[in-house]
């Protein structure tokens, strides 16, 4: 099995500015992402950026990195770009491993591309884990996912689901054990299916949620879910989230030393 990887990062963003470019340790945090996803047995690692800034600092750590056009809608248009930059044909894998995941495991990359090709009726495939922790079912910027009896995707929200009707209190939703899932970032697709997503209409719940994937759902296509028992470290949203994974870092540096 070959795949490669593709890193989408827009320098733009509301709520962390610059984010690619964010210190972590003495290393951008584009830089971190790529170098964990290189890890994985992916042929390549590719940033797909549009930024010259994004570009320079790939290239000053060694990372491949490509510059696509600044308008588009979302990560996947972006790669759409990228898969015809690299010249990929349309059978090629492809692995969207988020820019904000500084601590993406390098075996779900792995285990995500394994998955779309055991699954050739989906045309995507991504990655959950179980959540336990209310205040992270609560949180808008933790996507959660629901699954069908054969792991494939329902829908995704940003939205606590599914809701334990009978299991909440006012001001504090429960977690029903087993029954909620985080949905990770990273997502396998065939160069094919990429080139053809932004020629796709825009779903007006993709609109509502701000979540690409469910312009996939809302075209009819299937998306399979692998879930994880592993728990990844964090991604980085908000100015929090990058000092806990700052922390993280420094952590796992000194224990190496």
């Amino acid at each position: 099995m070959s795949f490669s990887v593709i890193v989408p990062a827009r320098l733009a963003s509301s709520r962390l500015p610059n984010k690619p470019l964010a210190d972590i340790e003495g290393l951008p945090m584009i830089v971190r992402v790529a170098q964990r996803a290189a890890l994985s047995k992916a042929a390549r690692v590719v940033v797909a950026t549009d930024s010259a800034a994004v570009i320079d600092a790939c290239r000053a750590h060694d990372v491949q990195a490509v510059l696509t056009r600044a308008d588009h809608l979302s990560g996947s248009d972006r790669l759409a770009e990228a898969c015809e930059l690299l010249g990929l044909d349309g059978q090629d894998m492809v692995l969207n491993v988020q820019g904000d995941e500084p601590l993406i495991e390098p075996a779900m990359i792995d285990a995500c591309a394994e998955l779309l090709r055991a699954r050739p009726q989906c045309v995507m495939s991504t990655v959950a884990h179980a959540l336990h922790d209310a205040a992270d079912f609560a949180n808008p910027n933790v996507v959660k996912v629901v699954l069908d009896a054969q792991g494939l995707a329902l829908y995704f929200s940003r939205a606590p689901i599914p809701w334990w009707r009978d299991g909440s209190t006012p001001g504090q939703p429960a977690v029903l054990a087993g029954a909620v899932l985080r949905h990770v970032g990273l997502y396998a697709y065939h160069a094919g299916f990429l080139r053809r997503f932004p020629t796709l209409t825009v779903s007006p719940l993709e609109q509502i949620e701000s979540l690409e994937q469910l312009r996939v759902l809302w075209h009819g296509e299937r998306i399979a879910v692998y879930v994880s028992a592993v728990q990844p470290g964090p991604g980085v949203d908000t100015p929090e989230d990058l000092e806990r994974v700052r922390a993280l870092v420094r952590e796992t540096l000194r224990a190496s030393q």
